[in-house]
């Protein structure tokens, strides 16, 4: 982005300021400046440019997973993943420069590298090598994304052989044993990807089984399908300390009071998401943030600071693109809207955890319905047992689980958990009834393509009780 800085102690004024290039803040930035607004986008990475999703997480992770889904016995183990990492950094590739252009193209749009400070109210101090840079605007969006969390235990720093999920993408050599500290989100997905790579994957996990937001029955099922890939989860373990070696490095853990350890080629610290606030000079604007460093936002986004916006990860919000994407609308109604927007608006928002096969979810589990209240029906079948629904069995893993939960009083879905092949295509059609209020019987009733994975709503919402 060289070619869009400006002389050594320059300044500009702009209408809006976007600090970081993820998804919120570059859809926005494109927004404002084609309604003629004058718009700055700082980001301090080349390498970053269009945000986390297509450089480090969603896009290029997804990648992996496929190929690693694909991967034949008779392939070989490091030439596969070495082309599979090399398939990931050329799409990636591409996708940044396509971020690049779809703002360098328009006019009013300046676009800077470096490192953002402020240094007063909607005032930001840019420093890219020996320039810098003063920028003042109407308003300030900070758009900085998140990093992985490096927990407080002995040994644990990156480097070597310890990793966390972006670093491990370009691991060399591949691990022959992998060892993943934290059983979430992320640790699961590499879990899986790694298992399908060829790894030996073992992961130690806090909790008293996997998924503990998730209904027993369907942890069950998911931890069957990590189980028969070859996956070890070891639950309530507690490590103490990471050490690294010349041909090894060794986690030490503590399980039902016995201390024991583990050696692997590779350790991925995979415990949450910390916030990227430090060194933006937030106090000088009078930017508050939580006890974990992120920034506290109202329903329409609004920080502490007059002005100042904050979207995405980096206030400490669901840690999706799609929410990213979604506070970008908000923040669009509030610039130029009438600015009824807010994230109270969100419902029935779902994720998708891409393990072989997906597990999708949206709205409340089986024991969250309960709790609250309702008076809840239940839906059921393993996928294999769902005659109505062949595409999981033509594409030869028949594994996993449906299952709805239902308002007995009003027939509304209260949420729903899917286990199966393309159930992240499935979970954003149970997600669009939830919202606009279909009835269960509706989308029980509902015509679908065959074969498909859609059909299983048909009939695991007819057995509903």
């Amino acid at each position: 982005m060289a070619e869009n800085n400006h002389d050594v102690d320059s300044h500009e004024h702009v209408d809006l300021l976007v600090i970081g290039w993820g998804k919120g803040g570059k859809t926005l930035a494109g927004t404002m400046a084609r309604a003629g607004k004058r718009v700055a986008v700082v980001e301090q990475s080349d390498a970053m440019i269009g945000g986390s999703c297509i450089n480090i997480a969603c896009i290029p992770t997804k990648i992996l997973v496929h190929d690693a889904e694909n991967k034949r016995d008779d392939d070989d183990t490091d030439e596969y993943f070495a082309k599979a990492v090399k398939r990931r950094d050329t799409l990636t590739g591409a996708m940044r420069k396509k971020n690049f252009s779809m703002l360098d193209d328009i006019d009013s749009v300046l676009l800077v590298s470096g490192r953002a400070e402020f240094t007063g109210e909607r005032e930001v101090l840019v420093t890219g090598g020996d320039d810098t840079m003063q920028i003042t605007a109407d308003t300030v969006v900070v758009n900085t994304g998140s990093l992985a969390n490096i927990p407080p235990i002995d040994g644990a720093k990156l480097g070597g052989r310890i990793y966390d999920s972006e670093a491990l993408q370009h691991v060399s050599p591949f691990p022959k044993r992998l060892v993943v500290v934290g059983g979430g989100y992320i640790g699961l997905e590499f879990a899986s990807m790694f298992t399908h790579f060829g790894s030996q994957v073992t992961v130690l996990d806090r909790g008293q089984r996997p998924l503990a937001n998730e209904d027993a029955d369907v942890a069950e099922v998911v931890a069957q399908s990590l189980a028969d890939d070859g996956v070890t989860i070891i639950n309530e373990a507690s490590v103490t300390a990471v050490a690294d070696g010349t041909d090894q490095a060794t986690v030490t853990y503590e399980v039902g009071g016995e201390e024991k350890q583990i050696d692997a080629e590779a350790v991925l610290l995979a415990v949450g998401r910390a916030s990227t606030t430090e060194g933006l000079g937030l106090d000088k604007a009078g930017i508050e943030t939580d006890k974990r460093g992120f920034i506290t936002v109202d329903e329409h986004l609004r920080t502490s600071a007059e002005g100042v916006y904050a979207v995405g990860d980096v206030n400490g919000g669901p840690m999706f693109t799609y929410i990213s994407l979604d506070d970008n609308r908000i923040l669009a109604d509030q610039l130029l809207g009438d600015g009824k927007r807010t994230t109270a608006d969100r419902s029935a928002v779902p994720y998708t955890m891409f393990l072989s096969p997906p597990v999708a979810r949206v709205g409340l589990s089986e024991d969250a319905a309960r709790e609250q209240g309702y008076d809840v029906k239940v839906g059921a079948k393993a996928m294999a047992d769902i005659a109505a629904a062949p595409r999981a069995k033509i594409e030869g893993d028949p594994r996993g689980i449906v299952k709805f939960v239902v308002d007995g009083a009003t027939d509304h879905i209260l949420g729903a958990a899917l286990v199966h092949v393309h159930s992240q295509e499935v979970i954003n059609t149970v997600a669009l009834a939830m919202r606009h209020n279909v009835t269960a019987t509706e989308l029980r009733d509902t015509i679908y393509t065959h074969p498909s994975a859609t059909e299983a709503l048909n009939e695991v919402l007819g057995v509903v009780k």
